[in-house]
């Protein structure tokens, strides 16, 4: 799912520049210098960051995502034009091209957490929130989007807020994590049923003797 890129709307801010000249500096430093245009990508999510950071103050909060100002400001930094940074940034659906919510609520639809139930947490999440997928509430703290396999497959249904998995959810849980959420508490990140790693549900199958002496089970 490609990234919204609307780079002549009226909520593109006109300037962008990075405020820690520091970490661009450490990025450019992992590449040599006549290939600079190599650093894009982290650019890019260094630029997405600080936006969130910025939004995480704001007194109607948003999330973490890149201007066409910002895309821009890149361009120069690593001497490309800016539609080669701008074709790196609508390939990725990880580069947010327009603002998101503070939290920005992925849910994994595809195979695996769909058998596991991924429509009832999705279902869950829109009629708690009254918004649908692809919408963000009034508040400006919660954006939904729906996102292709996310690597958490055993532990399905799953979702990422920001940089961060929650597993193993149902209908009440999905609730309960966004009701934290909006109280600006941070919910327990990974499994929501307390599993280890990506254990069986029944528990350990084998080195069930070592996994009692690490306190797993």
């Amino acid at each position: 799912m490609k990234p919204k890129f609307e780079p002549n709307a009226k909520y593109q801010p006109k300037e962008f520049t990075f405020k820690s000249k520091k970490k661009v500096k450490n990025i450019l430093a992992n590449y040599p210098s006549n290939q600079a245009r190599s650093g894009i990508m982290p650019l890019l999510d260094l630029a997405q960051r600080q936006m969130g950071e910025e939004g995480a103050k704001a007194k109607k909060p948003f999330g973490g995502w890149i201007t066409r100002a910002a895309m821009d400001h890149i361009a120069e930094v690593v001497g490309q034009p800016p539609m080669k940074v701008y074709e790196v940034a609508t390939f990725y659906s990880m580069y947010n091209l327009a603002p998101v919510g503070k939290n920005l609520v992925q849910f994994c639809t595809t195979t695996q957490c769909w058998l596991c139930g991924s429509t009832k947490i999705l279902e869950a999440a829109e009629k708690h929130l009254k918004v649908k997928i692809g919408e963000s509430t009034k508040d400006g703290l919660f954006t939904l989007k729906e996102v292709e396999c996310l690597g958490a497959c055993v532990n399905g249904p799953m979702i990422q807020i920001n940089d961060d998995y929650y597993e193993d959810l149902t209908a009440e849980t999905m609730v309960d994590v966004l009701i934290a959420l909006t109280a600006g508490k941070k919910p327990n990140v990974g499994s929501q049923t307390k599993r280890h790693g990506s254990m069986a549900l029944s528990g350990p199958t084998s080195l069930e003797k070592e996994a009692k002496k690490a306190g797993v089970v």
